[in-house]
């Protein structure tokens, strides 16, 4: 392990990171929220820390081998996590413990959107900002880590995305050297986020609040200005940009680099959207789900309309399944099946390369059709089946990789189910507190709709580091975890 060349990293990274803690404080300065001092102590105790991490091993500058990446990517997650809670904990007006500032943090960089604060609508205009940038900035990063970096570990959603699974792109990386990837990546998302600003500005949102959910839209973060979320504004308009929005982000983002090239060639295809096998199933997936909903709405009588119960099942579970988790009703309270459902939804997530949660649509796909052929094989047991997506047949090395994720998945999560039970929690909650931040989704069931002020320190600190798991599609942050990734 080379912990010069993996602290050198960070060192960088966290001098980088105190920078961007210079757009709230400017925030503060214009809004005048007396919220100054807690951005400026944070900025320098994080920059101050950075070069201390970074002197010693300025020299360090060997290539990063694969176990390195691994220790790497998980310490910068975490470590920067541990860093961008300082400013929560330092400001007055959330007098919050380091557990719920940590807590808080992390949900912002996973994109998960949980919140441990309460009182949004009253709290200082820096603090709401710094919120949404975390979101804004976390968002870009999962799409870099899923699409540029985690492939060369080799567990990336995007080695799906190279192995067989689209068609569209045969090469795990969008460009010949990663830091072009990297770059045309945010180019992308940049833009995306700046067309949802123009859109909730022109739907009535205020200049501020239209930055804001922008930066937590595309990223799939779910941080809003209001204790409310979108319901604060009680815009059809606004529910109807916000669901585009979050479904753009949860599409591949290679996908949108291919659309974005060729458009800048002069041909914009949108059937490159329509080939793409995940995309459709996805697209399936919501629609069914949707439909699932709106039945158990109306049939309830929850909503005196069918329009109106349309309404608000395909918002949430546009939210819900794209690991966004805006609100615009408390769907814990929705009747029979419904709530159940869209927590089992939580695990499908979007597609792989987006900034969404979850399993990941391809891989759900893969296991839908490799089920198909295990019929088909009972049927036919001389048979010779092979499992395709789209034109392209899938090694069965892939279909074991996946296999093994899911299982590995299901299991992190029952296991931190049961870890947050013994603290006394009870199963419902328990269970929806670690799908939703396993999933980076962010709201759950009963209290845990609105925030996680009702649970425990030790099982809030089992769901920060559930997020983490979630956020690094878990085998990077587990791999530590085992005695022969440290030996030699």
């Amino acid at each position: 392990m080379q912990y010069a060349v993996a602290f050198r990293v960070l060192g960088v990274l966290l001098m980088v990171f105190s920078l961007t803690l210079l757009p709230p404080i400017a925030v503060s300065l214009w809004y005048d929220d007396g919220n100054l001092l807690p951005f400026v102590d944070s900025m320098l105790f994080s920059l101050l820390s950075g070069a201390l991490i970074w002197l010693p091993v300025r020299h360090a500058r060997r290539d990063l081998r694969t176990r390195d990446g691994f220790f790497v990517v998980t310490l910068m997650w975490a470590g920067m996590s541990a860093f961008a809670a300082i400013p929560f904990m330092l400001t007055p007006e959330l007098n919050a413990s380091y557990t719920d500032a940590y807590f808080e943090a992390m949900s912002g960089l996973t994109t998960t959107g949980g919140t441990a604060f309460a009182g949004l609508d009253a709290l200082p205009k820096s603090v709401l900002w710094y919120r949404q940038q975390l979101n804004f900035m976390g968002g870009g990063g999962v799409i870099v880590l899923a699409v540029a970096i985690l492939p060369m570990l080799g567990i990336g959603g995007m080695q799906l995305f190279k192995a067989e699974s689209s068609g569209v792109n045969k090469d795990s990386k969008l460009t010949p050297r990663i830091k072009e990837t990297a770059k045309a990546l945010w180019l992308v998302y940049v833009t995306l986020t700046f067309m949802g600003f123009i859109a909730y500005k022109w739907a009535g949102m205020s200049t501020f609040d239209a930055i804001c959910h922008a930066f937590s839209s595309v990223a799939t973060g779910g941080f809003s200005t209001h204790d409310a979320s979108l319901g604060y504004f009680n815009s059809v308009t606004i529910e109807i940009i916000a669901i585009v929005l979050m479904w753009l982000g949860s599409v591949n983002f290679a996908l949108h680099f291919l659309a974005w090239r060729h458009l800048h060639k002069g041909r914009f295809d949108p059937a490159i959207y329509w080939r793409d096998p995940e995309l459709r199933f996805l697209n399936l997936f919501l629609v069914l789900i949707i439909g699932l909903v709106t039945l158990g709405l109306w049939t309830h009588g929850t909503y005196p309309t069918l329009l109106e119960s349309l309404r608000h099942a395909a918002f949430q579970t546009v939210s819900l399944v794209s690991s966004t988790g805006f609100l615009t009703q408390d769907f814990a309270q929705w009747p029979s099946y419904v709530p159940w459902l869209l927590i089992f939804a939580f695990f499908f997530g979007g597609c792989a390369g987006s900034t969404t949660g979850g399993m990941k649509a391809i891989r759900l796909l893969l296991l839908t059709r490799q089920s198909i052929r295990e019929f088909h094989r009972l049927v036919h047991p001389n048979g010779v089946f092979v499992v395709k997506i789209g034109n392209n047949v899938v090694g069965e090395g892939v279909i074991e990789a996946v296999w093994g994720f899911v299982t590995v998945y299901i299991l992190v999560t029952l296991v931190l189910t049961m870890l947050v039970m013994a603290t006394g929690v009870p199963f419902d909650l328990a269970f929806s507190g670690i799908a939703m931040s396993i999933n980076n989704t962010g709201p759950g069931l009963g209290p845990l709709s609105g925030n996680v002020s009702s649970m425990n320190d030790t099982a809030v600190w089992l769901m920060s580091f559930a997020m983490l798991v979630g956020r690094l599609e878990v085998f990077t942050v587990l791999i530590l975890l085992l005695p022969m990734f440290w030996r030699r």
